[in-house]
């Protein structure tokens, strides 16, 4: 009888499990409902930091950038039994020598020949207009009027731009500090760069710091070698180009040579073309073969470094597509504005380094390999690196 009357014991939480399902929420809702909040304001905390220490995080990308520039170097002085503190400190010094001795030697020159140039330019274009309309028989209008350069127009501009005294010293102090800032940290990332790499890779485990390693050590090959082949491209470039123009007797030749040397290096597919025009209009204004000269020697000079001095220059450099390294600069430019636009470059070819030696790559099919390309070589080669600690059944069949 006790037993018959005596109810289930597993109805009643059934029953009220069912009752809290038909008037509650499911138990996972609330949990997904914090994540979800907890993401959100994650992900306005992030761009709210990104926004704010953009400038900041550029700066610390270059000194990071000038430091592995320089790491060759420190590494080769500390093999010869100096501290690697007082090697980083030594070569940033002399690098700031270098600079003030160069400024003083040519600083005034440069000021000088640079004012007059951005005076010149104007009548520079409607000299070149001019002679174009009647040589091509076109229509083309610049009037140097709404481009001319006076002391009006420089006090109206000054008066537009600038917030007084105050604001220039202000805006000095800035810069001034910011160079410091960047030479302060590259100082300590090429002084503590083993030892931060070891930190780093202390974080994770054994088969991970073999990795962290190889990435560490690519980063700094590629970057710092694109960076010093740049840099040294662009001395060769300069110096060719100031002394081709001083032969040619071609005014404001000392600013027109560092445009061209810098142009024609860190602007990828377009630097090129931007950096000879400007030599060829200044030219024009002398004698109208001038341009034609010049010119002629930008293209002669461009063949040469690409068969002659390219190759050896950046022989431990990657090769980057010229589409590539244009589209990394817009996307550099838009999201860092101008110091975005110059580690643009470097960071592609650090990314499509890694690429290449974590990368796998498969034999073409048949049908494929039957027609090859102009890219066919590349396609089926070996992309192992110095770097790579793939086994050799993972790289890709030649």
């Amino acid at each position: 009888m006790d037993d018959v009357d005596s109810p289930e014991p597993t109805r009643a939480p059934r029953g009220g499990a069912r009752r809290v399902e038909r008037s509650g929420l499911p138990r996972w809702f609330r949990p997904v409902i914090l994540y979800v909040l907890f993401a959100i304001a994650a992900y306005q905390m992030s761009g709210w930091l990104f926004h704010n220490l953009k400038g900041f995080l550029g700066l610390m990308f270059l000194a990071w950038l000038f430091s592995i520039t320089v790491e060759p170097v420190v590494d080769r002085m500390e093999r010869f039994g100096m501290r690697r503190g007082a090697a980083a400190g030594l070569v940033l010094f002399g690098l700031v020598l270098l600079v003030v001795g160069f400024l003083s030697l040519f600083g005034a020159l440069l000021a000088e020949q640079l004012s007059q140039l951005v005076t010149a330019l104007p009548d520079a274009l409607s000299s070149v207009t001019q002679w174009a309309n009647r040589t091509f028989d076109t229509n083309f209008s610049v009037d140097s009027d709404d481009l001319r350069i006076t002391p009006d127009t420089v006090r109206e501009l000054a008066a537009r731009f600038t917030p007084g005294v105050l604001g220039v010293v202000t805006s000095l102090f800035e810069v001034a500090f910011q160079l410091l800032t960047m030479l302060l940290f590259a100082f300590y990332m090429s002084a503590e760069g083993p030892a931060l790499r070891r930190t780093v890779a202390s974080w994770f485990p054994a088969q991970q710091q073999r990795v962290i390693s190889t990435v560490w050590e690519i980063s700094v090959d590629k970057a710092g070698g694109y960076v010093v082949s740049r840099l040294i491209l662009a001395a060769f470039s300069t110096v060719a180009t100031g002394v081709f123009l001083v032969a040619l007797d071609v005014p404001y030749w000392l600013p027109l040579a560092l445009w061209t040397g810098v142009v024609s290096q860190f602007v990828p597919t377009l630097g090129t073309y931007l950096a000879i025009a400007l030599p060829a209009i200044i030219a024009a204004t002398t004698h109208p073969i001038n341009a034609v000269w010049v010119v002629v020697f930008g293209t002669l000079y461009q063949q040469i470094e690409n068969y002659v001095l390219h190759p050896r220059v950046t022989a431990r450099t990657v090769a980057i597509h010229p589409a590539v390294a244009f589209g990394a600069v817009i996307i550099g430019a838009s999201l860092f504005g101008a110091i975005g636009a110059l580690v643009s470059v470097p960071v592609i070819a650090v990314i499509q380094s890694l690429i290449e030696t974590f990368g796998r790559r498969y034999e073409l099919v048949p049908e494929i390999a039957g027609s090859p390309g102009p890219d066919a070589p590349d396609a089926n080669r070996d992309t192992g690196d110095a770097g790579d600690t793939r086994a050799p059944d993972e790289g890709s069949g030649a």
